[in-house]
């Protein structure tokens, strides 16, 4: 009978947190996300493994060093303009003017398109640069050349924002698998005709642009559902004094995200520097396996953040806690349950799938997993915290994490092997979800206007 009414209790408990129908719905459009950047990944393992096998992996290695170099500029330069796009339009004064809207995206569609030249421009000068101390030659400077078009072009947050405040999650989910597709036609075409690394560099730059085309094509749509103006045909006449504090929003929230960047990019070369080759190895097939849990963390963000936002500015402040606090438990027994069937199967599974070599990857995959459950859990806070306005703090702790990040991995590594790295990410995690915790508390509890209740 305890045992009856235990279980009773939780279902009631599960029920409960999604018996809010905008929860639901949410939470529908959580798993479309997901399910849809598992089958991207799984398309492009598919195009990967083609032109490892057509190039071999001398050839490939510069491939890999190619894409490398255009997604570190990438990733360090690009703007995440989709959250100051949402957080400024969903204030009520300017989401209902199709006109200000239409200035907004304006506004956005020029920073993101500033910043992917700037970042095309500092792959060709940087990786000109690098070229001979990756391996590479400075003759083989034409092959940043043939991928600069790819990341010049390459824009995302305007796209990103009109989707996702027009609720557009299943198109957001899917658009990514034509490109993937193509990318495997092609890519099989260049193997069966013997084709060199120029080619297939070509390639992916190809199929790079013909998914930004599909992406703008779709905001574009989005926009008209959403009676927004032509961005095109607005002017940039007192744009910034009609959006006063959006450089600086998106300034923090870039910084955040470069920030990011360096402990999700510079963690595996750590590893081979301090752990040798072998280690890293090991560490990235750990890292690819949690990867897919922790797509589930940043789907949230971008599911929950436009109706956090939202219902900030029309201050419905209680609905904003109950949304995050539910949406953290739910992602928490995701986690747990994660950890809990890693714990069991987790190592034949490794030993059946990679052959006994590779056990070592069975305690790197659980503490990654531990890392990620802290990821997951604070993913909604951090949503809550830029939908309250408060992404100088969000960058001030993604400093204060990212420090202790580096500092746990330089002392870590050396002792403790490849699985020092994860040691730092759990670290880094547990004092961001932590941290994130208390400052929302702190800004939650301070003086404010009357709350709007929801109707």
């Amino acid at each position: 009978m305890a045992a009856n009414m235990m279980a009773g209790s939780f279902q009631q408990r599960i029920n409960g947190l999604i018996a809010n129908d905008m929860l639901r719905s949410r939470l529908g459009s959580i798993a479309h996300l997901l399910t849809g950047s598992v089958a991207v990944a799984a398309l492009m393992l598919v195009s990967t493994v083609i032109a490892a096998r057509a190039l071999g992996p001398a050839a490939y290695g510069v491939l890999a060093i190619v894409l490398t170099i255009g997604r570190i500029c990438e990733r360090l330069l690009r703007f995440e303009s989709w959250q100051p796009l949402i957080r400024f339009g969903t204030q009520e004064e300017v989401e209902g003017n199709p006109q200000l809207m239409a200035q907004l995206f304006l506004f956005g569609l020029l920073l993101d398109v500033g910043c992917a030249l700037l970042a095309a421009a500092v792959m060709l000068g940087a990786g000109y640069l690098l070229l001979e101390h990756v391996g590479l030659q400075s003759e083989d400077f034409y092959l940043l050349a043939i991928f600069a078009p790819a990341i010049a072009f390459n824009i995302r947050g305007v796209p990103t924002a009109a989707l996702r405040m027009a609720g557009q999650f299943k198109r957001l989910a899917y658009f990514k698998l034509f490109s993937a597709v193509l990318r495997i036609i092609m890519a099989g075409a260049a193997y069966l005709a013997g084709a060199n690394i120029a080619t297939f560099l070509a390639i992916w730059m190809a199929a790079q642009l013909i998914d930004t085309a599909i992406f703008a094509w779709l905001a574009k749509l989005a926009l008209e559902k959403m009676g927004v103006a032509n961005p095109f045909k607005a002017g940039v006449d007192g744009m910034t004094g009609r959006f006063p504090g959006f450089m600086g929003f998106a300034w923090s929230t870039n910084a955040s995200s470069a920030l990011r960047t360096l402990t999700q990019e510079a963690d595996t070369l750590l590893v081979a520097a301090l752990a040798g080759p072998s280690g890293a190895g090991f560490y990235h097939i750990a890292k690819r396996f949690a990867k897919v849990a922790q797509q589930v963390g940043q789907h949230v963000q971008a599911v929950i953040y436009p109706d956090l936002s939202r219902m900030w500015a029309r201050k419905q402040f209680t609905n904003v806690r109950a949304i995050k606090f539910k949406v953290q438990a739910a992602l928490g027994a995701i986690a747990l349950a994660l950890i809990a069937g890693t714990w069991l199967v987790g190592k034949p599974l490794v030993q059946w799938t990679f052959g006994a070599d590779f056990e070592l990857v069975f305690p790197l995959l659980l503490t990654q997993l531990v890392a990620v459950m802290f990821i997951m859990i604070g993913a909604p806070s951090r949503s809550t915290m830029l939908a309250m306005n408060r992404p100088t703090v969000v960058l001030g702790i993604a400093v204060a994490a990212t420090i202790t990040f580096f500092a746990v991995a330089l002392t870590a590594l050396p002792v403790y092997g490849a699985i020092g790295a994860n040691y730092a990410h759990i670290a880094f995690s547990a004092l961001t979800v932590v941290a994130l915790e208390i400052a929302f508390r702190i800004s939650y509890s301070a003086p404010r206007d009357d709350e709007v209740r929801a109707i």
